[in-house]
């Protein structure tokens, strides 16, 4: 059947009454943003796919020896042989973050010639850049596969919370990403600001050890929403060998809630001067 028509009503001054259920209408220029990025991420390179996996797999080396064999940060339950494992149960919300913040920091100006000539609602944009970010998170996370088998260390029942924690992760960058995506638009140093930004945050973060080897630090170290959505990601994958910090969940759950609320609030406060300034 064919789809049923609606009219679109631009009025000034009357944008909140329609955005919401405009972003909705808009749902397929969302998945064709997303499959456009995807498409741009992957086309004509050289590796392909393996680009997705190079810098996992050289965090994982250098984390591994550094915190692993120079540091030796003890892995809690699991063998010391495993703990490749450990750093990547860490690095794969890490990099789902870092990679969907950087996504979202950036989309709008890189499609300004979409918001300077064309109505929709701006939300879409940095909604759709972090597509490429969960594709990446699919490669890394059948590499943790093959980790898991070749080490003997396979996940049980708490796997399935893993999307809920997924879900966390995306919600802080994008959050993150919509403070940054608006700043960018106005202020083009947050380009150079973010990777700074980035670069500092793998070492704030426990990506390479546990947070079971700072005790005394544990609590103000969880105020970093990070620290309680890596944690939870090692509860899932290491079969709770990594036990739960149960204040950092909730200090990640409400920062992270803060985060994506006050970034909605800022964007749409913002909105209606990208398309003047961009």
């Amino acid at each position: 059947m064919p789809a049923e028509p609606f009219e679109l009503t631009i009025e000034a001054g009357r944008a909140e009454r329609h955005y919401w259920r405009d972003l909705w209408r808009y749902r397929e220029l969302l998945g064709f943003l997303a499959w456009r990025d995807i498409k741009v991420r992957y086309k004509q390179t050289v590796l392909g796919v393996a680009w997705a996996l190079v810098q996992p797999a050289i965090t994982l080396v250098v984390f591994t020896f550094v915190f692993g064999r120079l540091a030796k940060m003890p892995a809690g339950h699991l063998p010391e042989a495993a703990y490749p494992l450990l750093v990547l149960a860490g690095l794969l919300p890490w990099q789902l973050f870092a990679n969907a913040l950087s996504a979202a920091s950036g989309s709008l100006v890189g499609n300004t010639h979409l918001i300077s000539k064309v109505y929709f609602p701006r939300l879409l944009v940095p909604l759709a850049s972090i597509a490429v970010a969960l594709v990446d998170f699919l490669f890394v996370i059948a590499l943790y596969a093959l980790l898991a088998v070749f080490f003997g260390q396979f996940p049980d029942w708490r796997l399935l919370a893993l999307p809920l924690y997924l879900l966390l992760a995306l919600a802080a960058a994008l959050g993150s990403g919509l403070w940054l995506a608006a700043l960018t638009v106005r202020y083009r140093d947050f380009r150079f600001v973010l990777p700074f930004l980035i670069q500092v945050g793998v070492f704030l973060s426990p990506v390479g050890f546990s947070t079971a080897n700072v005790p005394n630090w544990r609590l103000l170290y969880s105020f970093n929403p990070l620290v309680g959505i890596i944690d939870g990601f090692r509860w899932c994958l290491l079969r709770g060998d990594v036990p739960l910090f149960w204040p950092a969940q909730l200090i990640a759950v409400v920062m992270t809630g803060l985060f994506l609320w006050s970034g909605i609030w800022f964007f749409r406060r913002t909105e209606r001067g990208f398309a003047d300034i961009i």
